[in-house]
C-alpha cells in the first residue's frame, strides 16, 4: 500500500509538473511536488549559472518571506550545494552538520538535519539541483532517493518544454517587433529610426543599456548617436577610436560578439570603450549591416551580477538587427528616390528661371536703362535707375536660387554644393529651414578636403541645434574674404548646454587647429541662442 501510494503521488506530481508551460511555475511545482512526495518541510531548486560556477536562481518553499528577509542573501552554490554542482550525483545525509563540505547556516536560518540533493538534467545538460531538508536526522531513505530521482527526470522534460515554449513566445515577440519596426522605419528620419531600434532591443532583450555607435566621417572613430538607459546622457556623442577594438571586429566580420562580464574581459581582448563610462556585466555586440559593409554597431548590456545573454537571446537580437538594417536600407532607397524626384523638379524649375524669367528681367532692365538714357536729366529718371538696380539685384538672387535648385549636391563636388547637401540632409530634423548665405568667391575654393571639413562643421553644429537648441531661426553663412574662409552658424535657441562631454565640438576645434585656424562658440550677442564661428586660411584656385 505504501508503494502504491508513493506511485500515485509520483504520478500526480508528474501530471502537475508537465501541465504547466510557464518556466517559473514549473520550477515552483517541482519543488512543491518533491516536498509532498517525501514529506519534507523544506525544499529548494537551484538553477545553475551558464558558466557552472554557482547558482543563477534559487526557488524555495517552507520558509516564509519574513524569515527570508532576516536571513539575507540566498545561497550562491557554495559548500554542500556546490558539491552537487561539481559532481551531479544524488547526495543523502543523515545530518548536514556531520558532512565536512557543509559550511553551516547563516544567522536566523531555521535548523535542518537530514539532507537529500538530486540533480535535474535537461538532455545532457545539468539544469539545476533539487534540495530537500528535514528537521530530524536520517529521515530520507533510499526509496526517497529513487522517487525524487524519478521526479527529477520528469522535471527535466517539463523544464525543456517550458524553455522551448518560452523561447517560441520570445521569438514571436521579436518577429512581431521586426514587422512593426519595418513599417515605422520607412517613414521616419534615420536618427529617430536608430533610436527606435535601440529602445526595442532594450525592452525585448531585458538590457539595462543599449548603444548605437556609427563611424564618423573620417571612419577612424565611432560616435555614439543613440543611447538608451539610465546613463544615456553621458554616452550621447561619446567618440572613441575604432582601431583594435571589439567594435572594429564586429564591423569587419559582421558577426556578433558576446561577453559575460564587460568589467573582466578575457585575456587578449581589449576593454569595451563604453564600459569606461557605464559599468556593465553581460554584453552583446551586434552589427547593423549595410550593402557595402556595416553601418554601425549595436551594444546591449546588463548590469553586473545579471544573468548572461543566452545564445537564443543573441540569435533573436541579431535577426532583429538584421531586419532593422534591411528596413533602414529600404527607407534610404525610398528617400533617395523621392530626392531624385525633387531634384528633377528643381532642375526643371531652374531651367525655366534661367531660360525665361532671367532673360525677361534682363530685357526689361535693358529697356528701362535705354529709356533713362534717352530722357536725359529730367524728373523720374532717378526712379527708373532705382528700378533697374532692383532688377539687377533680383537677377542676382534668382541666379543664387538657380544654383541651389540644381542637383549639384548629387555630384558631391564643390564647397557650395557640400554645404547645401548637409543643410538639406538635416533640415527635416530642424523646426524651420535654415537661412543659408554665401558671401564672396565661394566657388574659388577647390580643395575638396577643405569642403569636406566645412560640411562636417555645418553638420555637427546643425545636429547640435536639432538635439538641444529648440531654435526657431537658424542661420548658416559661409564667407570667403581674401585668404580666409569663415563658417558662421547661429540660432535663437536655448543656448549652450554644458555637459560632461563635448566630443563633437572638440573635434571641430581640432579640425580648425590642424588648418591653423580657430573655432569659437559662445552665446549670441542678443542673449538668446548660440553663435559658432569656424575660421581657417586657404588657397584659392588658379
Amino acid at each position: 500500500m505504501s508503494a502504491q501510494n508513493r506511485l500515485r503521488g509520483l504520478l500526480r506530481a508528474n501530471s502537475a509538473i508537465v501541465g504547466n508551460l510557464a518556466l517559473d511555475g514549473v520550477l515552483r511545482r517541482i519543488v512543491g511536488a518533491a516536498c509532498e512526495l517525501v514529506e519534507a518541510p523544506y525544499g529548494a531548486l537551484g538553477v545553475i549559472s551558464a558558466d557552472g560556477s554557482g547558482l543563477e536562481a534559487f526557488i524555495h518553499v517552507g520558509i516564509d518571506s519574513a524569515t527570508v528577509d532576516r536571513i539575507g542573501h540566498l545561497p550562491e552554490g557554495k559548500g554542500l550545494l556546490g558539491a552537487l554542482i561539481d559532481d551531479p550525483r544524488p547526495i543523502r545525509l543523515r545530518d548536514i552538520r556531520d558532512d565536512e563540505r557543509s559550511v553551516g547556516f547563516p544567522e536566523n536560518h531555521p535548523p535542518m538535519r537530514g539532507f537529500l540533493g538530486v540533480p535535474i538534467r535537461v538532455r545532457d545538460e545539468v539544469f539545476g539541483n533539487l534540495y530537500l531538508a528535514s528537521l530530524a536526522e536520517a529521515e530520507f531513505s533510499a526509496e526517497d532517493v529513487e522517487v525524487v530521482s524519478a521526479l527529477a527526470a520528469t522535471a527535466g522534460v517539463a523544464i525543456e518544454n517550458a524553455r522551448l515554449f518560452e523561447e517560441s513566445e520570445r521569438r514571436q515577440t521579436w518577429l512581431e517587433a521586426s514587422t512593426d519596426m519595418t513599417r515605422q522605419l520607412l517613414t521616419v528620419p534615420e536618427d529617430e529610426a536608430l533610436r527606435m531600434i535601440g529602445q526595442v532591443v532594450a525592452d525585448l532583450a531585458d538590457a539595462d543599456m543599449v548603444v548605437v555607435a556609427v563611424p564618423t566621417a573620417q571612419e577612424a572613430e565611432l560616435q555614439v548617436v543613440v543611447a538608451v538607459g539610465p546613463e544615456a546622457d553621458d554616452l550621447i556623442d561619446f567618440t572613441y577610436p575604432l582601431l583594435d577594438t571589439i567594435s572594429e571586429t564586429v564591423l569587419r566580420t559582421g558577426q556578433p560578439e558576446v561577453f559575460e562580464d564587460a568589467s573582466n574581459m578575457p585575456e587578449g581582448v581589449s576593454p569595451l570603450a563604453v564600459a569606461r563610462i557605464v559599468c556593465l556585466g553581460p554584453v552583446m555586440m551586434l552589427p547593423l549591416a549595410a550593402p557595402d559593409g556595416v553601418r554601425g554597431v549595436l551594444i546591449a548590456g546588463r548590469r553586473g551580477g545579471q544573468r548572461a545573454f543566452r545564445s537564443a537571446d543573441v540569435d533573436m537580437a541579431a535577426n532583429f538587427a538584421s531586419h532593422a538594417s534591411l528596413a533602414l536600407e529600404l527607407a534610404d532607397g525610398r528617400r533617395e528616390a523621392q530626392r531624385m524626384v525633387v531634384f528633377e523638379d528643381r532642375a526643371r524649375i531652374a531651367r525655366d528661371l534661367h531660360d525665361h524669367v532671367i532673360q525677361q528681367l534682363f530685357a526689361s532692365g535693358m529697356t528701362l536703362q535705354g529709356a533713362a538714357m534717352t530722357l536725359g536729366d529730367v524728373p523720374g529718371v532717378e526712379l527708373i535707375t532705382k528700378v533697374v538696380d532692383g532688377l539687377d539685384d533680383a537677377i542676382r538672387q534668382i541666379r543664387t536660387s538657380i544654383f541651389q535648385l540644381r542637383p549639384h549636391a548629387m555630384l558631391g563636388e564643390g564647397l557650395r554644393s557640400s554645404v547645401l547637401s548637409v543643410v538639406a540632409e538635416l533640415t527635416p530634423s530642424l523646426a524651420n529651414d535654415p537661412h543659408v548665405h554665401f558671401v564672396g568667391p565661394v566657388d574659388s575654393v577647390s580643395d575638396q578636403a577643405l569642403a569636406d571639413d566645412v560640411a562636417a562643421v555645418v553638420r555637427e553644429l546643425l545636429a547640435n541645434i536639432a538635439r538641444h537648441a529648440n531654435a526657431e531661426r537658424i542661420e548658416v553663412r559661409v564667407t570667403v574674404k581674401g585668404a580666409m574662409l569663415e563658417v558662421l552658424v547661429a540660432d535663437d535657441g536655448t543656448g549652450i548646454v554644458e555637459g560632461p562631454r563635448r566630443s563633437g565640438l572638440d573635434n571641430l576645434g581640432q579640425r580648425a587647429e590642424q588648418r591653423n585656424g580657430s573655432f569659437d562658440i559662445a552665446p549670441a550677442a542678443s542673449g538668446s541662442g548660440t553663435r559658432a564661428v569656424w575660421s581657417v586660411p586657404f588657397r584659392t584656385s588658379d
